[in-house]
């Protein structure tokens, strides 16, 4: 299992936990159904922005969506960390920076 499907997989064990539909979720985030779902088969790696917004409609923190998911291989889990920044506008590099300065500093 990769991460996206490790976070997502997380995302849907949660949301069913709280005994919410896909559809209210969506709806609360402002994102289409069916990007959902695919954000919790894996398919689709939501943004930081998106991810934010599952985590606080859920009422949980980031902390727990991550919880379960492991990377063994430091090598591994750098080389994700750095495609997720990649893929990142400038306010979300922005919340990287804040998060990971948090985190780390």
């Amino acid at each position: 299992m990769d991460l996206k499907e490790m976070i997502g997989s997380r995302i849907q064990n949660i949301r069913n936990k709280k005994g919410i539909t896909q559809e209210q979720l969506s709806e609360s985030v402002g994102i289409n159904p069916k990007y959902l779902s695919s954000i919790e088969r894996g398919k689709e790696n939501p943004t930081l922005n998106t991810l934010l917004k599952i985590v606080q409609s859920l009422d949980v923190n980031l902390n727990e969506v991550f919880s379960d998911v492991q990377i063994e291989d430091p090598a591994k889990r750098k080389s994700l960390i750095i495609s997720l920044l990649d893929e990142a506008d400038d306010e979300q590099l922005k919340l990287a920076y804040k998060i990971l300065s948090s985190i780390i500093g």
